[in-house]
């Protein structure tokens, strides 16, 4: 897909927030367009000021979700026999989708979560939680927590580099790893400090 970089640009250039949706849903549907491509140039837009983060961040957000949904239903109706079967009509490789389900065999419905800041799993992971007909309510509710910091933080990278925001292809996966890691360790800090709380009321009863 890196042969039409310059087109899905244009698309943005040309259609703004509705060609961010669209993109991200296709990127969430298992197609392999980078959303740092998408979202970084989004961010240059901002920094330009012919968008803005709040809209952008809605537009990828809504195409996002979208693709995850359709993904999901994809791997809840027909199945693991059907994505092997066809799934590399539609760029879906069977390299991904081991990677994703065995995120998700070891984790569980929460992989859904942290996976959305991940390399490669991020758009793959929608297939196993389909597979294993996961709880929409919590399909849609892991995804949306787990996609927000993410179409964000590459908004904002995006918004901050300007010119240079094509730095981020470079360097996707290492921001992907980072960020990953910071937001394990904020939420385990969190989970102490309310485990902590929690304990010293109990001692006050």
């Amino acid at each position: 897909m890196s042969q039409f970089a310059d087109v899905f640009l244009e698309f943005i250039d040309q259609w703004g927030y509705l060609a961010v949706a669209v993109l991200m849903g296709l990127e969430n549907a298992c197609i392999p367009i980078p959303s740092e491509l998408i979202l970084g140039f989004a961010g240059y837009m901002i920094y330009i000021d012919r968008m803005t983060f709040i809209m952008a961040t809605v537009a990828g957000m809504i195409g996002g979700m979208v693709g995850s949904i359709l993904t999901y239903y994809v791997g809840h109706l027909g199945g693991r026999p059907f994505v092997d079967k066809y799934g590399r009509y539609f760029f879906i490789m069977k390299s991904h989708v081991d990677i994703a389900q065995e995120w998700f065999d070891k984790y569980g419905v929460k992989a859904v979560f942290f996976s959305r800041m991940l390399p490669v799993v991020r758009t793959f992971i929608s297939l196993p939680a389909g597979f294993a007909h996961v709880d929409m309510k919590k399909f849609v509710f892991y995804t949306f927590v787990g996609s927000l910091p993410w179409t964000m933080l590459i908004l904002a990278i995006g918004m901050m580099l300007g010119e240079g925001w094509k730095v981020m292809m470079d360097v996707g996966h290492e921001i992907s790893i980072a960020f990953c890691v910071i937001m394990v360790v904020i939420i385990a800090v969190l989970y102490f400090k309310y485990k902590k709380k929690k304990d010293k009321r109990r001692q006050l009863k």
